[in-house]
């Protein structure tokens, strides 16, 4: 037992320490001027990406966890969740830091020219009431609701999408990946195909078994 816990916390470790990589490689990029002529929209885009990457991982936990009954993917949930809101309010702070000048009377001009930033702000939102709630104290406190309010994690990806997409409009190729990953993601959500991940699992079990 002692084992099992001892590989857990690294487990947990190491889902950290890869969560932050892609923060200290970018933010190194800048440090060497080698981010490119315009490196707060390097930033930007890069941690925006960042945003979806840790999204779908998060996503990912719960049929992986069906699939294997591994406790370790079910123990880092909240963990890579409070990382995506992370990424999330970093790309806040370097759009208002190196597109805004820290200047908020710009923002109304910028919705104007730029809406998709409604709907970024708004799966920000969404990824801010998760995270806030995403203690013990929450899910005591909130009972089966808590579930309820969970499930905007399905329209916050949505509009994640649809912000990239609205950004990357030119170029189809990444957005088509992570929507397509997020459609696999959500199809496994469906509940006739959610109750056959266990039966896959003991299926592959049998076979094991019986080699």
């Amino acid at each position: 037992m002692a084992t099992s816990r001892r590989v857990l916390t690294l487990w947990r470790v190491a889902v950290f320490i890869a969560a932050l990589a892609p923060l200290v490689y970018w933010g190194w990029q800048v440090a060497i001027n080698a981010a490119g002529p315009e490196p707060g929209r390097y930033l930007l885009l890069n941690i925006g990406q960042g945003i979806l990457w840790m999204l779908l991982l998060t996503l990912s936990l719960t049929p992986l966890s069906k699939l294997t009954r591994w406790k370790g993917f079910t123990l880092i949930r909240r963990q890579l969740g409070l990382w995506t809101l992370a990424y999330a309010v970093a790309h806040l702070l370097c759009y208002a830091l190196f597109i805004l000048g820290l200047d908020l009377s710009r923002l109304g001009s910028e919705i104007v020219r730029r809406p998709y930033i409604i709907v970024g702000m708004l799966a920000l939102l969404g990824l801010i009431a998760m995270g806030v709630t995403s203690n013990q104290w929450s899910m005591r406190r909130l009972g089966r609701r808590w579930k309820t309010l969970h499930r905007i994690v399905y329209p916050v990806l949505g509009l994640g999408l649809l912000h990239f997409l609205w950004v990357v409009r030119a170029d189809l190729g990444q957005w088509s990946a992570y929507a397509a990953v997020g459609a696999c993601l959500m199809i496994l959500r469906i509940p006739p195909i959610a109750r056959q991940l266990p039966k896959i699992r003991q299926r592959r079990q049998v076979k094991r078994a019986a080699a």
